[in-house]
């Protein structure tokens, strides 16, 4: 069931792997749409806020690509995941509370679980975005496979 009074048009829900290009994607379309009419709306923002603030940290140095983030990363990933053990529309229903717009393009779309939360609260105005990117793309845009880091857990089956 959809969240008291949230009633978009159209969310559009975003996948694809690191340095895809999600984030651009999603920016200009907000940009060509105004943000009066378009939000975007990010499922690792509610993520890192609850963290930092059940652990004491600083939010703002967690949303960077920072070595303190990196630092907290695992444990991170790990509280996430019980979060959603536990309420798998836990951090879903944080990043749509209040949001007024009557578009919603969620950039971080990372598992099978948040698609289905978003397809059960909102039905047909769902639709699914894979952005791909090639390999070569992805290093320009300062990508780097390091193990373990976009291919654990934290990232689903969308990935």
């Amino acid at each position: 069931m959809a969240p008291l009074g949230a009633s978009p048009r159209l969310v559009l829900l975003f996948s694809g792997k690191r340095k895809s290009g999600k984030d651009f994607v999603t920016e200009r379309l907000q940009s060509r749409l105004g943000g009066n009419v378009c939000a975007i709306l990010r499922l690792s923002g509610p993520l890192k806020e609850e963290f930092a603030r059940e652990h004491g940290l600083d939010f703002q140095r967690l949303l960077d690509a920072s070595t303190y983030k990196e630092t907290y990363r695992r444990d991170m990933i790990c509280w996430g995941e019980q979060k959603r053990q536990a309420d798998p529309g836990f951090f879903c229903r944080k990043i749509v509370e209040g949001v007024s717009q009557p578009i919603w393009l969620v950039s971080d779309t990372r598992r099978a679980s948040d698609i289905q939360w978003f397809q059960e609260a909102y039905g047909a105005v769902i639709q699914t975005v894979r952005v791909v990117a090639s390999e070569q793309s992805r290093q320009q845009r300062g990508w780097v496979f390091a193990p373990g880091r976009g291919h654990s857990a934290s990232l689903g089956h969308l990935q």
